[in-house]
């Protein structure tokens, strides 16, 4: 740890074990809203007894010390000393033997508005406390390589009282429970409120009998059995498919409608964002119910992977991250489309991360220095880090990977792992060399990848020769890239549309390298990076009747669907640019709109066009400033030119596609629906709006309404529709924050800040929620050239909350900034007005080190 420019860096370099070893942790909370006291009791071991060393505690300013005892005694006053986020105990006042540190504290869980440790949610007691919320709890080794057993007893009037592990102990007034499971501090859960749940159960594979909860306020009870059929289908599938039995007697959800993530997947206790809990066909859309499946899935594996195996320090986050995101990957792609899943990853992952590495906030997925450890809660640490381990799985086949599984889980069990630890049991468990294959986590930055084509014709069968090259660009901190691993998956169709070489993994791991395909009868025409097998751009000289011939034969779903996106770009860039080459890509919609045999969900993906922030990162990739507007317009007349060439193959469509009968967020129904949304957001701009009327006004679903306003709202219309919505769900919170989003995100770019900041002055814009927060600021960051307007009132709008927000909850203030994260590939005007909010944000008396940190970063980049 070292200071720079005033600011305190850690680095993965100066990593230290814990100089005491904690082997368990009792707590007693007594709670109070303004003034909870909280007793805890540590047993800990000097590591070296010969060696002492000072105790130090970590402990946020809002902990009051009250009392502190070793082995029962109060040391010397002059051996304990406190700072800022610290306390200290004098090595001098510490047995040589173990001992029992007890402290006494206070804290006022109202006054936490920044959601980290205890806080209050509408009068229920919660936490939140990865990465470092513990330290706002207590003073302890605030550190996920401490691991401790828990007992903790929590003194309240409120009816129900949760923590994690096993009930112990249930009196009036009065809850024990107790964790055998040793866990990091960053794993404490507690809830305390007026809860009701709704209730299940599942038996493992060896017959114990586990209680499931979901727990939610009353009279939400109606909208949380979804979650509670995803939480079985979860624990169901890591049995069948990672071997994995779940290894408590209870397993409590708890739906929180103020939290700074997603969810949390403390140890038995996992808390929820509500809107990833709460779901019907009224509130809730066919996307709403998937990301609760997979988010469920989520947190649930991480049982095992982050909880029972959990990392040494936060430099190896992705270890935990990357590794569950892609267990849910692969959970969801089982229980829905594979190939609609894979797209859907590709697409996150070219739209988050890639933007991230090409950036001044680029970082490698395991980074060797932070400032603020909550502003590497990434795309590139989670996508990324999913993506690194997909590859290994393709590179060792899935037998290799289900064996190094297997060793992981037991040779790792009960441990705070590392990188290292896990590329050592692939290499143990396959005898692989993964010495290069590191540089995935260590190296930042996407991999730029060039295809070459040599055709030779021979009596005995032609040779076709694909030559690579990678490159890695510069990133901050890191100017020279080394060749990575990267596995290339290829495909070879022959001229007329049969597949004449089956999918082969080509191993890259030279700068320039060369492979041979021989006895071809014919020039085949190369699917390459068939289910995009790594994360690269990846560059080859293709024309159009090329792109148009792979998306109508290619038998990989991935590359079929990458064929028809490069059309749509190749059009819209050129559009963009004042040209005109559309023609092949509309005719391949056409045949792609009446192909019959093509999954619904699938048709759907190539009937939305890239959005126009992909649009911009290919024009800026190919050395073009982008014009947001332009972009706007050229995307809007492409649709509109789709619309009226295929209008009756997509009225036909519209009418096909119609689900009949009560609503299923099922697969099925949902690939359906899709697909007829995205023919209705192409039929609104010539229509003038009348199918988009006449479906919200009859939809009995969330996802139809919410698809029919969009379309409205983009043409300049809805506003009935909108007033409709708000008086119908006016008490719904989840409901509203769509509301508040969809305004400004599918408004006309020229009103979107406006429009953004009419909102922001609504009684109801309650704004300290994180929801409803991120639901304005994303809605107009989303609005591409509305958030890019070339009057700066998108970027003077959004520095405006930033500044505000700051003070209250540092975290979402930090994650949202980055809506300014491309801001130097635009022309002189828009960088000057985005660099003068930047630099307005940075200057801000008190900026938090959250948002200090990348706002400085970001600024940086235009230097």
């Amino acid at each position: 740890m070292t200071q720079t420019n005033g600011q305190t860096v850690r680095y993965l370099a100066d990593y230290r074990p814990y100089p005491f070893v904690l082997s368990a942790t009792r707590m007693t909370f007594d709670l109070h809203p303004t003034a909870t006291r909280v007793r805890t009791a540590l047993s800990m071991v000097p590591r070296d007894p010969g060696a002492p060393q000072d105790l130090v505690l970590d402990g946020g300013k809002g902990v009051e010390l009250l009392s502190l005892t070793i082995d029962g005694q109060a040391p010397d006053t002059a051996h304990v000393s406190r700072q800022d986020e610290t306390l200290t105990v004098a090595a001098a006042a510490l047995p040589p033997h173990p001992f029992l540190l007890e402290t006494a504290v206070q804290i006022d869980p109202s006054a936490n508005t920044a959601f980290e440790g205890l806080y209050i949610s509408n009068g229920m007691f919660c936490t939140q406390c990865e990465a470092e919320g513990f330290r706002h709890i207590t003073f302890y080794p605030d550190r996920p390589d401490v691991m401790a057993t828990f007992h903790v007893t929590i003194d309240s009037d409120l009816p129900v009282l949760l923590s994690n592990g096993n009930p112990v102990g249930q009196s009036q007034g009065r809850a024990e429970w107790h964790d055998p499971w040793p866990k990091p501090s960053y794993l404490f859960a507690l809830v305390a409120g007026d809860l009701v749940a709704v209730s299940d159960s599942f038996t493992t594979r060896s017959g114990r009998r586990v209680a499931l909860n979901v727990w939610v306020r009353p009279g939400d009870g109606d909208r949380a059995g979804f979650a509670m059929e995803s939480l079985i289908k979860s624990m169901k599938w890591d049995e069948d498919v990672y071997g994995r039995e779940y290894d408590l007697d209870v397993f409590n959800i708890v739906a929180v409608d103020d939290f700074n993530m997603g969810a949390m997947e403390n140890k038995g206790l996992n808390i929820f964002n509500s809107k990833l809990v709460l779901a019907s066909p009224e509130t809730a859309t066919d996307t709403d119910y998937e990301r609760i499946e997979a988010v469920i899935a989520h947190e649930y594996f991480h049982n095992w992977t982050g909880n029972r195996i959990t990392c040494r320090d936060w430099f190896q986050l992705c270890l935990k991250e990357g590794l569950t995101v892609f267990r849910d990957q692969q959970f969801t792609s089982d229980m829905r489309s594979a190939a609609v899943k894979r797209i859907e990853d590709v697409q996150a992952l070219r739209s988050r991360q890639f933007r991230e590495d090409g950036g001044p906030l680029a970082h490698p997925p395991r980074p060797d220095r932070y400032e603020e450890i909550n502003n590497f809660y990434t795309a590139t640490v989670y996508e990324k880090g999913a993506e690194v381990i997909g590859m290994l799985k393709r590179l060792v086949g899935d037998d290799g990977y289900r064996r190094a599984l297997d060793l992981y889980f037991d040779r790792h069990d009960g441990d705070a792992a590392t990188i290292e630890d896990w590329l050592k049991v692939f290499e143990d468990a396959t005898g692989r060399d993964l010495t290069q294959f590191k540089r995935w986590y260590t190296d930042a930055g996407t991999p730029r990848l060039t295809m070459a084509e040599d055709w030779q014709a021979g009596k005995a069968g032609g040779t076709l020769t694909l030559t690579f090259t990678q490159d890695t660009p510069p990133t901050p901190g890191q100017s020279d890239k080394p060749p990575r691993v990267i596995p290339i998956a290829v495909g070879l169709i022959g001229p007329n549309g049969d597949e004449v070489a089956a999918t082969r993994v080509l191993e890259m791991t030279e700068a320039r390298q060369s492979f041979a395909f021989d006895g071809l009868g014919a020039r085949p025409v190369v699917s390459a990076l068939r289910g995009f097998s790594a994360p690269v751009m990846l560059s080859r000289p293709l024309d159009d009747a090329t792109r148009a011939f792979l998306l109508a034969h290619d038998t990989d779903p991935f590359a079929r669907w990458e064929a028809g996106r490069d059309l749509a770009l190749s059009a819209l860039t050129a559009a963009a640019q004042g040209q005109s080459a559309d023609g092949d890509y509309i005719e391949a919609v056409g045949r792609l709109i009446a192909d019959e045999s093509a999954d619904p969900a699938f048709r759907a993906l190539c009937l939305n066009l890239p959005g126009e922030e992909e649009i911009a990162t290919r024009l800026s990739a190919d050395g073009t400033i982008p014009d947001p507007d332009a972009i706007h317009a050229a995307r809007e007349a492409l649709a509109r030119r789709i619309a009226e060439t295929h209008l009756d193959l997509l009225s036909g469509l519209y009418d096909v596609m119609t689900v009949a009968g009560p609503y299923r967020p099922d697969a099925a129904d949902a690939a359906r629906r899709s697909l007829r949304n995205a023919v209705l957001a192409l039929l609104t701009r010539i229509d003038g709006g009348e199918r988009a009327e006449i479906l919200f006004g009859v939809a009995g679903n969330m996802t139809e309404r919410m698809a029919a306003l969009t379309a409205l709202l983009r043409r300049g219309r809805g506003q009935t529709e909108l007033a409709a919505l708000r008086d119908e769900f006016a008490d719904n919170r989840l409901v509203m924050d769509k509301w508040f989003a969809i305004q400004p995100m599918a408004a006309p770019p020229a009103q979107a800040a406006q429009i953004a900041r009419t909102l922001s002055q609504r009684k109801d814009f309650d704004w300290k929620n994180p929801n409803r927060f991120r639901a304005l600021l994303g809605g107009l960051s989303a609005n591409h050239a509305g958030f890019h307007a070339a009057d700066g009132s998108g970027y003077d709008f959004t520095a405006d909350w930033l500044l505000r927000m700051d003070p209250v909850n540092p975290q979402i203030a930090a994650r949202m900034s980055t809506a300014f994260e491309t801001w130097t590939r635009y022309d002189p005007a828009r960088r000057a007005k985005a660099l003068g909010a930047l630099e307005r944000i940075a200057s801000a008396d008190g900026l938090s080190r959250n948002t200090r940190e990348m706002v400085s970063r970001m600024i940086a980049a235009g230097r």
